[in-house]
């Protein structure tokens, strides 16, 4: 009986890695990707952590799973949507800001679910961010909300929350910094704790300094 190796890689980079193998070799859209036995192996992980990022790249719309017939690249490249908004619906400011606060209020709702969650606000993804916070200094923004987003587990909320981020442009590009880094702790512990009013409050604080730093 085989044992499954140990997942010592963050969640993050393990879906960046399979991403990589579906650039690297050209794998096209409707092309099949290797099984998840094939993946643990070249990746060194765990094949409950291959599942699990195979999940998020199937909610991000990236692949898509068949029954019985393996897992497939699927056609990702039509963000049309976007330049549509751009161009005939929202071209005042008040509608950008609009798109933020729209944005920010999935966000919130996400956390809620999540934070509400013993199973997903339990899932390695928070342990491996927070240590990344602490050890590090800084992660990549858009991750942690992505993670937050694709957790949350409703698809339609998260190709809406792709899109509201990709028009708005902000504010989650980049490395944080370390003034944002108390603040990211605090917000990845209080999900981890079940402790949703405090993570929406720590959200709501880090948010107001990534737009204090964009006036």
């Amino acid at each position: 009986m085989s044992v499954e190796k140990p997942a010592s890689k963050m969640f993050i980079q393990i879906v960046r890695e399979l991403r990589g193998i579906i650039q690297d070799e050209k794998i096209p859209p409707g092309g099949k990707i290797p099984s998840e036995r094939v993946l643990a192996e070249r990746l060194n992980v765990g094949r409950s952590s291959i599942r699990e990022a195979l999940r998020s790249l199937e909610l991000l719309g990236l692949i898509e799973t068949r029954r019985g017939g393996g897992t497939f690249v699927a056609d990702f490249h039509n963000h049309q949507l976007v330049e549509v908004l751009s161009t005939f619906i929202l071209q005042e400011e008040k509608d950008l800001r609009n798109v933020h606060e729209t944005r920010k209020i999935l966000e919130r709702d996400a956390i809620r679910i999540v934070t509400d969650d013993e199973v997903l606000r339990n899932l390695p993804v928070w342990e491996s961010l927070l240590k990344n916070v602490i050890a590090v200094g800084r992660i990549a923004r858009e991750d942690l909300m992505r993670e937050v987003i694709i957790t949350s587990n409703n698809r339609l909320v998260l190709k809406i929350w792709i899109l509201l981020k990709q028009y708005g442009k902000e504010p989650y590009s980049g490395l944080s910094t370390e003034e944002e880094q108390p603040l990211l702790q605090t917000l990845i512990s209080e999900i981890m704790l079940g402790h949703t009013k405090k993570a929406i409050r720590a959200f709501e604080d880090w948010t107001k300094l990534l737009h204090k730093g964009r006036e």
